[in-house]
């Protein structure tokens, strides 16, 4: 069912009750906050998620949802990375936007994934509205999951990976709900950036995701899990802050401001490009057996993969370590070398390949090699029942010191460049060209299931989005395929 419930507030009924979404310009749809599980509150804080309780009468979409509890990023990432928190229980919520609030539509449909490392981020971050997407006949649905400790920590007296468990709860929502909007849900593709690139890897490999999507795109992001006892750790630290055990039992009992304090703690001494333990899936027989990467190469679903030229400047940059590692030199490059694993050729390669890169800029192209360039080309190129697309992302960021860093797509793959929190990223003037361009390609991807570039084929570079001196050429390097 969907009718018009007044001026510009249109209704759709889900199986849980009507909601009243609204009308935005040119006709686009949007329902926000919309509960896709119960709050994980008191019992069930650390439980799988359960189904929502339905409801009577119209419950109002017009306004996002509260966010998954979490942790504000450190300053100088915070004046880069927007990240709204809105207060409540009932975190388990989705978002959707759509051109045709009707069943029979039969659109394609985009699930997003935020990135945040897994404990930051959330669906109401404005860079990734959705209207765009919808404007161009694709119904876009983001989403909430647990974060943190909450979602990721790993305890002997509840279920592991409950944030991936969450990620398929509203996947599931989406296929029995998302044809009262307008989408097909045998038409799904499922993507994210980052830590949400992460979760689409392990979806590709959770056998309960089987068949709740067609597609898949990882944006700066590789399948991967994390040794049992590196997630154990943290909460072993967290443990010791709180003078509790390191039980599921006994964090429930904790009040949740004295666990996001304790939280905040352990993730100051916690890092992607120096290791050590970390909040993050793990192999489970339950909800991931074995590797994702492996299982995801197994998979007949179409993938677009892919990450930026610069992503390490987004880790680096904003806390000044880029100099500190020029000055060190040689202890730089012999660090890098021995966290990404890469031999002194692999340094005399890139030395090559970019005449005058001090040691920050070796180090840190060594480190994206092993976190995402490497893991996303083993995994396009093990891949042989279905196709697989690359890409980079070359356009340097307005702000001075970040080049194109991890993240910097973003306002670009959802054409969102006007809101204001996207210059905080890409400074002002980020062109529109290129995001036409880059957002069309993922458009295209849905509908089609092609891109507008050739798959690859184990060899060769990836398709390049921009990046200096390239403006010019883009458009005859991307020529998305006409829609049908």
């Amino acid at each position: 069912m969907s009718t018009a419930g007044g001026s510009g507030r249109p209704r759709v009924r889900t199986g849980y009750g009507v909601v009243e979404g609204r009308t935005g310009p040119a006709g686009i749809a949007s329902f926000r906050g919309i509960p896709y599980a119960a709050p994980p509150v008191g019992a069930l804080r650390f439980a799988a998620p359960a189904p929502p309780a339905a409801w009577e009468g119209v419950r109002d979409a017009g306004a996002f949802g509260p966010t998954a509890p979490k942790v504000p990023y450190p300053p100088k990432f915070a004046a880069l990375l927007p990240d709204p928190d809105v207060p409540g229980d009932d975190c388990l919520n989705l978002n959707v936007w759509t051109p045709d609030p009707v069943p029979g539509a039969r659109l394609p449909v985009m699930v997003w994934l935020h990135g945040g490392a897994l404990t930051r981020g959330s669906s109401a971050v404005p860079v990734y509205d959705g209207s765009a997407f919808a404007r161009d006949g694709v119904v876009l649905v983001s989403l909430n999951y647990r974060l943190g400790v909450l979602g990721y920590g790993l305890f002997p007296d509840a279920p592991a990976n409950r944030g991936l468990l969450d990620q398929i709860a509203a996947l599931n929502w989406v296929r029995e709900n998302i044809a009262a909007f307008g989408g097909d849900p045998a038409r799904v593709t499922v993507f994210g950036e980052s830590a949400g690139a992460i979760s689409v890897g392990a979806l590709l490999g959770a056998p309960r995701a089987a068949g709740l999507f067609a597609q898949a795109a990882l944006q700066s992001g590789a399948p991967e899990v994390l040794p049992r006892e590196k997630v154990r750790a943290m909460v072993r630290r967290m443990a010791s802050l709180l003078k509790v055990p390191a039980t599921a039992e006994a964090f429930g009992a904790t009040a949740l401001p004295d666990l996001l304090a304790a939280q905040a703690a352990v993730l100051r001494r916690s890092s992607p490009l120096t290791g050590g333990p970390a909040f993050g899936l793990v192999a489970d027989p339950d909800t991931l057996p074995g590797d994702p990467l492996e299982a995801a190469a197994g998979t007949d679903v179409p993938l677009l993969l892919g990450w930026t030229t610069e992503e390490y400047r987004l880790w680096l940059a904003p806390i000044g370590a880029l100099p500190v590692m020029d000055r060190l030199g040689p202890l730089t490059l012999a660090l890098a070398r021995a966290r990404s694993g890469k031999d002194r050729a692999a340094v005399r390669a890139l030395r090559a390949a970019r005449p005058g890169a001090g040691p920050a800029e070796l180090a840190g192209q060594l480190l994206t090699d092993r976190l995402l360039r490497d893991p996303l080309r083993r995994l396009a190129g093990a891949r042989r029942s279905a196709s697989s697309f690359l890409y980079e992302f070359g356009w340097p960021s307005g702000v001075p010191g970040l080049g194109a860093c991890h993240a910097l797509e973003l306002g670009f793959v959802f054409d969102t460049l006007d809101v204001p929190e996207s210059s905080w990223l890409a400074g002002r003037d980020a062109p529109q060209e290129l995001a036409d361009r880059m957002h069309a390609s993922w458009v295209c991807f849905a509908v089609t299931g092609d891109p507008g570039w050739a798959p690859w084929d184990g060899n060769g570079p990836p398709m390049v989005f921009g990046g200096p001196g390239r403006e010019e050429s883009v458009a005859a390097e991307v020529t998305p395929p006409v829609l049908p």
